[in-house]
């Protein structure tokens, strides 16, 4: 009688966890720049398709062109029980503080901006500390010392990327560092004729390494610099491999990571809600290195880069957050 009892609670323990699992539904819903964007959004993808390949559970997307379809598409994710759903995108800020009162059952994660509610998970990165990074990186490869920074939408969050940059080219001797935004709509994410001009435009100036922080934008941004047989850096993804020996490093920001350990969270019943800020010291952002960028990087410059990491990592140095006060030193 009791082994049958037994048997019974593990066959109903086995059913529930089996349920459980079938009830993660997972959405994504991407910023304006497209999926396919090879950045912000792109890392967001191959975060949703490595769970995917993980776990045998699909997920649906949704690629808005405008504000107003974002707020729709979250709202339609949500009462088709899809859960979690992930807003990629700081322009989600509103709707995710709305539509997550809607439906307080659903779990949401919001990525780049933070919302205060029991049931949505907000995930910041410190764009900064990997800017700075990269930022070393081009004061100690620029010949001119002139290097450059082409955000995209003007918004303090893009701001707080340029900062970090200046920061760390400054630090490793750039005397000057040329900044223009694309434009201040979502459009300035998908630009890329315009990313381009403004590169050219900074380097007629003497800049000879552009760090691109502009979605889908950025693609003619580093094709620009490649094509006047300069540098470029990338952002957000590892896009090293777009212009293999041109593209000097990328600062990568790990979107995909928190795309996959949301659904992964809400899969094992361990999501929680709350911000969680990810710096160098999480592992949320850092610069890369491969064999696409390593002809480009010296030892010294390696060692300097580590040498800056392991500083911001430990305190002894600080990057000023442009954010804390939308001001830049320098």
């Amino acid at each position: 009688m009791i082994r049958k009892f037994i048997g019974a609670a593990v066959v109903a323990l086995m059913a529930t966890g089996a349920a459980s699992a079938a009830d993660v539904k997972p959405a994504i819903v991407y910023g304006t720049g497209g999926k396919f964007d090879k950045s912000f959004n792109e890392a967001g993808y191959n975060g949703s398709e490595k769970f995917k390949a993980e776990t045998g559970i699909d997920y649906k997307d949704f690629e808005p062109q405008n504000d107003t379809q974002g707020e729709q598409a979250i709202r339609n994710f949500a009462k088709r029980g899809y859960n979690p759903v992930v807003a990629l995108s700081f322009a989600w800020t509103d709707a995710i503080a709305k539509v997550s009162k809607e439906f307080p059952d659903t779990q949401f994660v919001l990525v780049d901006s933070v919302v205060d509610a029991p049931n949505v998970r907000s995930v910041v990165f410190a764009e900064d500390e990997g800017s700075y990074l990269v930022g070393v990186l081009a004061g100690l490869k620029s010949e001119s010392k002139k290097v450059g920074f082409v955000g995209g939408m003007d918004i303090p969050l893009i701001r707080k990327f340029g900062c970090g940059y200046v920061q760390g080219a400054k630090a490793a001797g750039a005397t000057e560092v040329f900044q223009n935004m694309t434009g201040t709509t979502g459009a300035a994410w998908n630009d890329p004729v315009r990313g381009g001009e403004l590169a050219k435009s900074q380097i007629d100036q003497g800049a000879d390494v552009i760090y691109a922080a502009a979605g889908a934008t950025g693609l003619g941004v580093l094709q620009t610099a490649v094509d006047a047989g300069k540098l470029g850096i990338g952002v957000d993804s590892n896009q090293n491999h777009l212009h293999p020996g041109k593209i000097l490093t990328s600062m990568v920001k790990r979107v995909d990571v928190a795309v996959h350990n949301a659904y992964a969270d809400v899969k094992d019943g361990k999501f929680t809600a709350g911000t969680q800020q990810l710096g160098l010291k999480e592992g949320g952002v850092d610069w890369a290195f491969d064999d696409n960028n390593k002809p480009l990087v010296t030892d010294d410059m390696k060692a300097a880069v580590e040498k800056a990491k392991a500083d911001i990592i430990s305190g002894a140095v600080k990057v000023h957050n442009y954010m804390t006060d939308e001001k830049c030193p320098g």
